[in-house]
């Protein structure tokens, strides 16, 4: 417990530092991606206008619990507000981090090695990891883990549950999360566990539900329904067959419902298909690679880290912010190669970040986007190997054990 004090006592200050550093980051005045939407939600909500029937909201309703908080600053200070409640989700995430690799039993050198990276992340992503609410999700499911981990499945389940609420991806970590529980607790625990998932998702939706229920659901739809974003690997491909000059390719640029900058025509079209299918299988592999192998803590941080990964290589919609949910997640796993491929990921995101319009309008720049893309996709792959391979030195906890083969 004492190493991970300490390297919680030297990270928590260097993370702060690594806030501070980026353009737009804590501290400093400059405005970045979608907070300015965030503090226009808060002050109509404020207003006595409901979201979703009185405007349309893009984010799901769990979002709200840290659009909201800023808004005690005043509207002058929306924007540093927001800061401050993300870089806390981070320092929150370190913490957690440091506590999941001491449930797991790491060597200190990994323990400090994987708190350090975690702590230096937001100089190599830059301004995006403090100008979006993905720090908050990313804090509810690390900290989900640990739970699981600690055998406080119910209350593991859910915070999973007011994840999926803010941004749905964490959907994908019930599947290994049943798993897990089913072979550690029993089947009880585990269904007490689903249950206590959808019942947190619907106490968080279900006002909004009752009070506009086309908005909601337009809401959803409309993530659901967007096309081939540039910025997904697939589409990048297609980018690429541009450069190259054996395909034309047409950006669109919607602004109803889900701002988005989309690819068009029929190829775009079956691309997206393609991913979907992609990343539906992903999802799938990496919890039956976890299910059909030796239930230790550390092949289910690996599940945990993979799911996600997968999600993200695959999606047809890849905004940069989304690798801020792999930060907390990606340093629990023993390899350094994933970790490197992380974290030439993070710094490929800040790269382009800057220059978005060459991105959207097919410049020279796509080619550092399609590198961040085939890293991730590299890098699940790397995950799905790692759960694959027996690890003879794994630690099983013994509350880890299936019921009845415990000691």
């Amino acid at each position: 417990m004492r190493h991970a004090l300490r390297a919680c006592l030297v990270g928590v200050p260097l993370f702060v530092a690594a806030c501070a550093v980026p353009d737009g980051g804590l501290f400093r005045a400059a405005r970045f991606r979608d907070v300015h939407l965030y503090q226009r939600y808060t002050e109509l909500l404020l207003h006595g206008h409901v979201p979703y029937r009185d405007f349309f909201m893009e984010y799901p309703p769990g979002a709200l619990a840290v659009f909201l908080p800023p808004a005690a600053a005043t509207n002058a200070h929306y924007n540093a507000a927001f800061k401050g409640v993300m870089a806390l989700c981070g320092v929150a995430s370190l913490v957690i981090v440091a506590l999941a690799l001491l449930r797991l039993r790491v060597s200190v050198a990994r323990l400090w090695s994987a708190v350090l990276l975690v702590a230096v992340s937001p100089i190599a992503l830059g301004p995006i990891s403090l100008n979006t609410y993905d720090a908050w999700p990313a804090l509810l499911t690390v900290a989900a883990l640990v739970l699981l981990l600690s055998r406080r499945e119910t209350f593991a389940f859910a915070l999973l549950g007011l994840a999926f609420a803010a941004k749905v991806y964490p959907v994908v970590l019930v599947p290994p999360a049943l798993v897990w529980t089913w072979r550690s607790a029993g089947r009880g625990r585990a269904l007490r566990g689903a249950t206590a998932f959808a019942a947190t998702a619907l106490v968080v939706v279900v006002p909004f539900l009752v009070l506009a229920p086309h908005g909601l659901l337009e809401s959803f739809r409309a993530q659901a329904a967007r096309g081939l974003q540039i910025e997904s690997v697939g589409a990048q491909l297609l980018v690429v067959a541009d450069h190259l000059g054996l395909y034309t390719v047409t950006v669109a640029h919607h602004t109803r419902g889900a701002v988005t900058y989309d690819l068009r025509g029929s190829l775009p079209h079956v691309f997206g298909a393609l991913s979907s299918a992609l990343q539906l299988a992903a999802v799938i592999a990496a919890a039956w690679v976890y299910g059909r192998g030796r239930a230790d803590g550390q092949r289910f941080a690996v599940a945990w880290a993979g799911g996600v990964a997968g999600f993200l290589a695959f999606t047809r919609f890849f905004s940069p912010q989304y690798l801020v949910w792999l930060v907390p997640l990606v340093p629990l796993v023993p390899s350094i190669a994933a970790w490197t491929l992380l974290a030439v990921a993070l710094v490929l995101d800040q790269v382009w970040f800057f220059h978005y319009h060459s991105i959207v309008s097919v410049g020279g720049r796509s080619w550092f986007v399609l590198a961040r893309d085939l890293l991730v996709v590299v890098l699940f792959a790397v995950l799905l190997r790692r759960g694959a391979t027996k690890d003879e030195d794994a630690v099983v906890l013994e509350d880890e054990l299936p019921l009845g083969v415990r000691p």
